[in-house]
Parts: C-alpha cells; structure tokens; sequence
C-alpha cells in the first residue's frame, strides 16, 4: 500500500530570505505547501515575497512575525511537517556593534523554534542554518603560504577541505550567537530526541541575493561591477572561500529533508568544495573577465573573526546523501550576472525595491 503524503506544509523560519526563498520555491515546484514566517525586516525580502507568491499562489502562506516572539512560532510550528530555520541576523559588523541583539535573534530565537518543536510537535524534523564562522579563524598565518593570487594551507591535512571534526572556536558575537544555536539544535536531538540537522554553510550565492558589503559577498562583488563602483576590501584579498550555487543547496537541503532518518542528528559542513574554491582577487579577475568591466578597490582592516583560508570537505554530506554540487562557480557566475543585470541593469531608482 501507497504510504499517504503528509500534506501539512513546511514551515521556512526567514522564508523571504537569499536561501528561504530559493529553497520555498523549490518545494512549491514540488507541490509542496510552504509556510515561510519572516519579519520582512532586510532589504529585498519584501520583493522575495512578491516573487514567491506571483509564482505560487495558495501554495506559499507568509507569516509576518518575528522568532523572538515565542506565540507566533509556536502558532506556526504547531502545523508543520517539517521545519527549516534559516531566520538569522547575518552580519558580523551588525553583530559587533549590537551583540544584545544578535544574541536575541540567532540564539533566543532558536531555542523558541526548538521549544516550540519540543513542546508542540516534536515529531517534525528541524533543520538549521548554521555557519563555518563557528569554527573560527581556523588557521594561523604561520600555516598559510601564499600562491599566486591566493592563500594556501601548507599542511597537506587540509587538501580536501574543513571537515565536521575541526574544532569549534567561535569568534565574535556572531559567531558566539550563530555557535551557540548551532550547539543548542544538535543536542536537542541528543537529549530530547528531536530530528535535527545542523547545516554549517559556507558563502551560497545566486539569484535572488541581494548582496551588501556585510553579506553575499559574491553578489556584493558582481553588482558593485554592474554599478561601475569601487569596492572595498577587507584584508589582503588573498583569503579564500568555496563558493556553493544556491541551487546545490537547496538540494542538499532537500537531500537531508527527504532522507531525515539518514540525517537526523548529524552536523554538515555545506559549500562548494576544493573544485569551486576562490580568493577575492581571484573572483574579481572572473567578474572583471565577465562583465567587461574593470573593477577599483581598495584595501581595509581585516574584521573580527575573517577567516584567511576557508574551504568545506563537503565528503560526508556526499557519503550520507549522495549529493554532491553540481554547478561549477563559472556557470554559477553567469546565472548570478544574469539575474542581477535583469534586476539592478537600468537604472530604476533600485534602492526603493530594497527599503
């Protein structure tokens, strides 16, 4: 006998953001219903919203709310089949210049949708986005050398990248906040048994970010490009990321949702791996090669908490799940140019779209 679907929607915490948004698009493709609780408080979710909603009608509710108030979380999970929390405060500088309140919004707020779950339904698989910045600075400059236009580790331990066994070493308060969720999700399955998932991601970029100087660096970089202005760097420039495509997230995610009793109490580090591994200068040189555009910066202090050298062995999400990304940073590139040139191209005053 045919097991009957569970039609009961999943809730998206922060649904109107970069990745809520790609990901609640991509489960209404699916027929899925989707609950996405937002604030709406950062620039472009609004129009994420619009987005979501022109294409998918009764098939998206969103919930104006915010998850430091514990009533409406609870109201919102008491339904859900599962629920993905990606509701966050996002910036390292933000979070310096008012740790109260990124504390509030990325640990309290977690442990409500966690309580909520506990307490109300705590049959519902949770899954969390978490952040490499829990792990630190990870690498001191006597363990980086520098080749070409980027950083590399000189230990042959890293060649595959920050496995789930580097140690925690959270550094600044977002990373303290963003650590002591990431923490506080994994033992409630633990302790309480819940189905949870930690997802520690590294730079996702694609269509639908709105990038600034804080976040989304990426698209912060192609539409500076766009704009014809100068951008600054933090650092040397040598530091390097792997770069993930949205789209590869959304189905790892999708991957672990799907498969969550294969999932269920396991930490992920989540990015594009060695094969998608790039310095900022290295990303400039691409954007300046794909927009035809030469592109001014200009150098400043490194912030708290930047990693020199951060690239995710993406190896036991592979073993689990099978998944592995699948659009190279090239091809990503040009699907995030493409997006951002229909977006902030002409020049329609753009700033009223993102208040």
């Amino acid at each position: 006998m045919m097991e009957q679907r569970d039609n009961r929607p999943v809730l998206i915490t922060g649904g109107c953001g970069f990745i809520g948004c790609n990901l609640a698009d991509r489960l209404a493709v699916r027929g899925e219903r989707v609950l996405v609780l937002d604030n709406l408080a950062r620039a472009g979710v609004r129009e994420n919203a619009q987005w979501l909603k022109s294409r998918h009608g009764d098939l998206i509710t969103i919930t104006v709310a915010d998850i430091r108030e514990p009533i409406p979380v609870i109201d919102a999970v008491r339904d859900a089949r599962a629920v993905l929390h990606l509701a966050a405060q996002v910036a390292v500088t933000d979070s310096v210049s008012d740790p109260a309140a990124d504390f509030e919004i990325n640990a309290r707020g977690t442990l409500n949708v966690l309580e909520a779950v506990r307490l109300h339904n705590n049959t519902a698989p949770v899954m969390f986005a978490s952040t490499n910045k829990v792990y630190g600075r990870l690498i001191e400059d006597s363990e980086i050398a520098l080749a070409g236009r980027r950083y590399t580790p000189t230990g042959a331990l890293l060649v595959d990248g920050i496995s789930e066994n580097a140690p925690l070493d959270f550094y600044s308060p977002y990373g303290c906040s963003k650590g002591t969720a990431d923490q506080y999700v994994h033992d409630y399955a633990r302790v309480f048994g819940l189905r949870t998932v930690v997802m520690r991601m590294s730079c996702i970029y694609g269509p639908r970010q709105f990038g600034t100087e804080d976040q989304g660096w990426v698209a912060h970089f192609l539409l500076s490009a766009i704009r014809g202005k100068p951008l600054t760097i933090y650092g040397d420039g040598y530091q390097v990321r792997d770069a993930l495509h949205v789209s590869d997230a959304v189905a790892a995610w999708l991957a672990a949702l799907d498969r969550i009793g294969l999932a269920c109490g396991r930490v992920f580090n989540l990015g594009g791996g060695p094969a998608n591994a790039v310095s900022l200068r290295e990303l400039i040189d691409q954007i300046s090669e794909l927009t035809g555009r030469e592109i001014s910066y200009c150098f400043a202090d490194w912030r708290p908490g930047d990693q020199p050298w951060y690239v995710t062995d993406t190896r036991a999400l592979s073993t689990a799940l099978g998944w592995t990304p699948q659009i190279p940073l090239a091809e990503g590139l040009h699907s995030l140019h493409a997006w951002l040139s229909g977006r902030f191209g002409t020049e329609h005053d753009s700033r009223e779209a993102l208040a």
